[in-house]
């Protein structure tokens, strides 16, 4: 029987992975004589089957690190200087406190928190914390920096972000892999895909980099950044044509479908694959694939993913690209249909969480995480004057962080970082709060890759002085004299209010895990979360804003046509043995990695006098980023890939690839534009580097 830490000498304590990742495994952490000693995955859960991610199963080298802070730090050198002292706690909060009070009394909207997904826990993420800054009546934060724009286009579509189990991905017959290395970022619903191959599935990678998963599936098609609208319409055109459709389902259960049916005619495979740099038979051959699964009562699924929506046309790509299996009927087979995200399904109590009732009628202005950089160096009133960061490391990972850098290095601003180690944005604290990590804290976790609810015990008490995000946040709520009951709500009770009742605690204290329950074909007789019940192509509520109520193809902001100055495009994906900025100090994991690399085709390389290991300038009108060249076939001509997110401490000139991308957004959800990002690249000289400097 798994026991409390404290129970015997030895024990295994359920948890659940708390990173960004869709997969949310379940884990089982042993526990000897008060010290975590191996993670692994639970293999009573469906999902996780006891198999891990490198970089999870590696968690007691992060938790232990040499390096982790543990105890509260106060700057004594310039911003960004990384030079602190130790302080207690009391001296800490009592400081902190007396900081934010005195800018609250002026105006609490100068107080701005920032957060995003170093843990996707419910109770760390968003709950006293949330309750804090509402009680403050601080700024609030527009929290888009990953996926507001899918999520968007999945709202106005869908109805929410719902789709189909994962689990049914093993019995579909055709698997498009749009946008998404999922070897390396969806490593379970890989292993799905792996049974659908071996009972005779097609899979095809929809994506501009060769990646890991490329390599494995039947085909690839390396489409330019931000044309994948073009390629969903082309496949809708080539549906229409030969009428590979299910006119019942489209009758009965979409909305604006001749509109759509239009706006698709419009668009010819020899229109698409000029756009998207691919062949006009890989197109031809993709739709086919598709329409014969119909006409054939086969189910057909895709798999999309994150990266195609980080461009310009980022929401309306989703829009177009999740309309696809109503014009198939494919919604009818429970391994039919789409899925982008499954966090929409599951019957979160958020309010109870993070207690809106705590604003009292106020309405603060909302910043946009994604334009920290320009937010921070804004002159208008009211001025940013306090930063308090928690699960996030955006000096590293906001756009264009050239900006970034200088707004945080602002002597006037004071910023509190609650982390567990060292990061590129606790260089510019003035306060470092150690928080604890996974295994020292109790959360309950939804997920956006699956449908089980998943539970997190602590295994070990927390190392040094280092303190749970929550009781960080209560502890603070006392100095600044909030005296509201919902500031004493422990861990374990926020644990439970998470789901209400909507979710059997008894069941998820038992196994750890809990399976929300939902039919296995959701939209199999319609019943979409949408206004009309419908599938959507036309959204109303798009046109209610003066936008387009239909999908459509956007051309990126940037491109070889807007410039000639900076004739390659660049896209930034993750590296494979790091999550977004997490795990990049893990020295084992690291090493792996290597160092920062920009993978650039023959061609291009060729063109430059550029060769595996050079040093190059990777440059733009934001700034300039030096790394080593890889000449690789995992590019396409014309588009290279600086993979990210490496600390900008580690990198050769300490900068990384956000250097260069933009801090525009996206057509919908207000998102960053990542991969809409033109840059050219040239082999780094001494004197070259001696007057570039770093923007």
């Amino acid at each position: 029987m798994m026991q409390d830490p404290d129970q015997s000498a030895t024990s295994l304590v359920r948890g659940a992975c708390p990173h960004d990742c869709p997969d949310t495994c379940a884990l089982l952490t042993t526990v000897h004589n008060g010290v975590a000693i191996k993670v692994q995955g639970n293999p009573a859960h469906a999902h996780t089957d006891g198999v891990l991610c490198t970089k999870v199963s590696r968690y007691t080298e992060r938790s232990y690190h040499p390096d982790r802070i543990l105890q509260p730090l106060k700057r004594t050198g310039p911003k960004g200087s990384g030079q602190f002292a130790a302080v207690s706690w009391d001296e800490a909060l009592t400081d902190i406190a007396a900081r934010l009070q005195a800018i609250a009394a002026r105006n609490p909207e100068a107080i701005v928190p920032y957060s995003y997904a170093g843990t996707m826990g419910l109770v760390q993420g968003e709950s006293i914390a949330a309750r804090f800054f509402h009680r403050l009546g601080a700024s609030l934060l527009d929290r888009t920096i990953c996926a507001s724009a899918g999520g968007e286009g999945l709202v106005q579509t869908l109805g929410g972000k719902v789709g189909m189990k994962v689990e049914f991905f093993a019995e579909s017959k055709l698997i498009l892999i749009w946008g998404s290395n999922s070897i390396g970022s969806n490593l379970h619903f890989w292993r799905y895909v792996q049974q659908a191959k071996r009972d005779g599935a097609r899979l095809v990678c929809i994506d501009p980099r060769k990646t890991e998963t490329a390599e494995k599936c039947h085909e690839h098609i390396a489409l330019r950044p931000g044309t994948d609208a073009a390629l969903a319409f082309a496949l809708m055109h080539e549906l229409v044509q030969h009428d590979w459709l299910d006119h019942a389902y489209l009758a009965e259960h979409t909305l604006g479908w001749p509109a759509l049916r239009e706006r698709a005619l419009e668009w010819p495979p020899e229109r698409a694959a000029e756009v998207c740099g691919v062949t006009v038979e890989q197109i031809r051959a993709l739709a086919q694939d598709y329409g014969q699964c119909f006409m054939n009562g086969q189910p057909a699924a895709i798999r999309l993913n994150y990266g195609m929506q980080r461009t310009r046309g980022g929401g309306n790509a989703t829009r177009a690209v999740v309309s696809l299996p109503a014009l198939i009927g494919a919604w009818r087979h429970r391994a039919g249909g789409v899925l982008m995200s499954s966090s929409g399904q599951f019957p979160l109590q958020r309010a109870a969480l993070q207690r809106p009732d705590l604003l009292a009628g106020r309405q603060p202005r909302t910043v946009n995480m994604s334009t920290i950089g320009d937010a921070l160096l804004d002159p208008v009133e009211p001025k940013i004057e306090a930063l308090v960061v928690y699960n996030s490391n955006p000096v590293a990972v906001a756009p264009e962080s050239g900006k970034v850098v200088q707004g945080f290095a602002r002597e006037d601003l004071f910023t509190v970082v609650l982390e567990h180690f060292q990061t590129d944005t606790a260089d510019y604290a003035d306060y470092i709060l150690p928080a604890t990590t996974q295994l020292e804290h109790w959360d309950v976790h939804s997920s956006y890759g699956h449908t089980d609810a998943l539970l997190n015990r602590p295994a070990i008490a927390p190392l040094g002085e280092s303190k749970p995000n929550t009781q960080i946040f209560r502890e603070l709520a006392v100095r600044m004299g909030f005296t509201e009951d919902c500031f004493n709500d422990s861990d374990e009770s926020l644990c439970r209010a998470a789901y209400g009742d909507q979710v059997d605690f008894g069941a998820l204290d038992e196994h750890g895990f809990a399976t929300i329950p939902l039919p296995d074909a959701p939209f199999a007789a319609g019943q979409f979360p949408t206004p009309s019940g419908k599938c959507e192509f036309w959204s109303e509520r798009l046109a209610a804003q003066g936008l387009d109520g239909l999908p459509d193809y956007l051309p990126n902001y940037e491109g070889a046509g807007i410039s000639s100055d900076y004739p390659l495009a660049m896209i930034s994906p993750p590296a494979r043995n790091f999550l977004n900025s997490s795990f990049v100090n893990v020295t084992s994991l690291r090493a792996i990695e290597g160092e920062p690399v920009l993978e650039i085709h023959a061609s291009d390389a060729q063109a430059r006098g550029i060769t595996t290991g050079a040093v190059v300038r990777v440059f733009n009108q934001r700034g300039t980023y030096r790394c080593k060249a890889k000449v690789s076939p995992r590019a396409r001509a014309g588009v290279v890939n600086g993979m990210g997110i490496w600390w900008r401490k580690l990198g050769l000139d300490g900068s990384n690839v956000n250097q260069l991308t933009s801090q525009r957004l996206t057509d919908l959800g207000r998102a960053p534009t990542f991969y809409d990002c033109w840059v050219d690249v040239a082999l780094d000289t001494p004197v070259q580097h001696a007057t570039s400097g770093v923007a």
